[in-house]
């Protein structure tokens, strides 16, 4: 910004060889060329700020007494008028007055035009001055920035009932990282974050860094929903408060990382333990961090309240309870396949029964039951893990996943040679991973053998209680999402309007649908035979098999959920 310099020199405020020296002191350390004349003793605030008002032709205003308007201040937001030190002074219909140290940074008001949705009308002011009005506008201390979070959060909750166990102080590199997440208002956050994620019922807490904001999320009943953006500067203090609550390093910021964290907390009066399993992954922006919140409480494991018809529950059952063989549960990540096989072991713990698990992590503590947590680093993967079992004398085994050929085969010959295996598959449907399996390279034959019963499944959002109300439907809507026409006649259709409970959602809690396919004589032959997955899927509904669409029209039948969610976890 020569042109300042110049006219600096020809006002005989500076000198040609201060402008200079200030253009080398700015090479060096940064800044507007203004600011670095002032840090050099060059030239007063007040002649800059006067002599910039008359290169731009714009006012200059003293802000040694200014007074903020909280409906004014309101406007422009919290880390914006920091990033670029600007103070919004008044509003006149659709024009906004904004006090700010250099009025010709075209790129700040093109932002602030946008952000507003107003006409900027740039006001000159001292940069000392402009930083004074910031902080006495929009507050100085991290207490100040969380105010508006936690107001967020509820009066209620109270992040003093919440406590680390088995928190164990590490030697980190990055000191300055450290003293900021111990910082009692960085502490508070996350806790409120933490109590206020179980509070709502969420599953999932997620906290992205972009380039202008930060922003935590829940995942409520399957579905993200934004809860806050604490300011953008908190990101590494709150990303490192959380690592090192889950022990993790917080000096590596360049790959991806697991951790656990052990809770206890006081809410409603009432002491709750709970884990939650840490995943940051770097993000362009920073890293991101994914907690799974592991609540024990939501764990049902009485399998009747589940969701399955009384059919399905009564072919899973009778599957569970053979000596030998595989059942499968299938489905997407997140739609409860670890909630049905805890459900089933837990059926099945008695005294006299060995039950030995491999999970990738292991996501509950079961007493009675031998879980072991995966760890591929050092080779105990799966496979490696089932080798070992059998040399265990184990009466039932569950597998987290069958990923693989060598995984899946160890599987089969285990439940050939007399354990009951439990495990899952990424597959859509059923009948489906019949196919799957026979893709990594099992044979027909010892799928048509070892299998005794696959189930298929997703969740679906229950219709909220206390706004639920009944809806009018054309007939030949339901028709077409697989009613009959006689069911679509008499079908009442419900959903909710949207309360307090349910966060105005409609929604709250969830529901499974399942899809059950029995292992029969005519399934086994077929398989053998190699017949498509359509052909075995129309064997498996002529023998009695309820289809995950079918499971979900019985359930907007009862009034438990809603067309929109069938029609989004299944297929016709």
């Amino acid at each position: 910004m020569s042109r300042l310099g110049e006219l600096l020199i020809s006002e005989k405020l500076i000198t040609r060889d201060q402008l200079q020296e200030a253009l080398a002191y700015q090479k060096a350390h940064g800044g507007r060329l203004g600011s670095c004349m002032v840090r050099l003793n060059f030239v007063s605030e007040e002649s800059l700020t006067s002599t910039l008002s008359r290169q731009y032709g714009i006012a200059s205003i003293n802000l040694t007494y200014f007074e903020p308007d909280a409906d004014i201040i309101k406007v422009i937001p919290r880390d914006i008028a920091y990033k670029y030190q600007v103070v919004p002074l008044s509003r006149e219909s659709t024009t906004l007055q904004v006090a700010m140290s250099d009025p010709n940074n075209v790129a700040v008001l093109d932002e602030l035009k946008f952000i507003t949705n107003l006409n900027i009308e740039p006001l000159v002011a001292a940069e000392s001055q402009l930083r004074t009005a910031v902080e006495k506008a929009y507050g100085t201390t991290h207490e100040a920035e969380l105010k508006r979070v936690y107001q967020n959060l509820g009066s209620n909750t109270d992040p003093s009932n919440v406590e680390v166990m088995e928190e164990e102080e590490e030697e980190v590199d990055v000191q300055s990282l450290e003293r900021e997440s111990e910082e009692a208002p960085i502490v508070r956050l996350v806790n409120l974050i933490l109590l206020d994620s179980v509070k709502r019922g969420a599953s999932d807490i997620h906290i992205e860094p972009y380039e202008r904001e930060l922003r935590v999320r829940f995942r409520v009943d399957g579905v993200l929903e934004t809860v806050m953006n604490p300011p953008l500067k908190l990101r590494d203090a709150l990303t490192s408060r959380i690592k090192i609550m889950s022990r993790l390093d917080i000096s590596e910021k360049r790959l991806p990382q697991d951790g656990r964290i052990k809770m206890r907390m006081k809410i409603s009066g009432k002491m709750k333990e709970l884990d939650f399993r840490v995943s940051s992954l770097p993000t362009l922006f920073g890293e991101k961090v994914v907690l799974r919140l592991l609540d024990k409480e939501n764990l049902r494991f009485d399998m009747r309240k589940l969701g399955f018809e009384a059919e399905s529950l009564r072919r899973f059952e009778n599957a569970i309870a053979k000596p030998f063989g595989m059942v499968l549960v299938t489905g997407p990540t997140g739609s409860g396949k670890t909630n049905t096989l805890y459900s089933a072991i837990s059926q099945l713990n008695k005294p006299d029964t060995n039950i030995m698990t491999a999970e990738d992590p292991v996501e509950f503590n079961l007493p009675g039951i031998n879980q072991v947590n995966m760890k591929e680093q050092i080779g105990l993967n799966f496979a490696a893990a089932l080798r070992s079992f059998l040399r265990q004398d184990p009466n039932i085994i569950l597998l987290g996943e069958i990923r693989d050929f060598e995984t899946a085969e160890i599987a089969i010959k285990a439940a050939l040679t007399g354990h009951l295996v439990l495990s899952t598959l990424h597959t859509n449907d059923a009948p489906g991973t019949v196919s799957r399996l026979m893709n990594m390279g099992i044979e027909p034959f010892l799928v048509a053998t070892s299998v005794n019963l696959i189930c298929s499944q997703r969740l679906a959002r229950r219709i909220c209680k206390d706004c639920k109300q009944e809806v009018k439907m054309p007939r030949q809507a339901l028709i077409d999402i697989g009613y009959t026409p006689e069911e679509a006649e008499t079908t009442i259709i419900y959903k909710g309007a949207g309360c307090a409970t349910c966060n105005q959602s409609g929604y709250k809690g969830r529901v499974g649908l399942y899809e059950v396919m029995e292992m029969t004589d005519e399934l086994r032959e077929a398989i053998i035979l190699g017949v498509t997955g359509m052909e075995l899927k129309r064997k498996a509904l002529s023998s009695g098999m309820v289809s995950l669409r079918r499971s979900g029209l019985t359930k907007i039948k009862e009034g438990i959920t809603t067309i929109e969610e069938v029609v989004r976890e299944t297929v016709k």
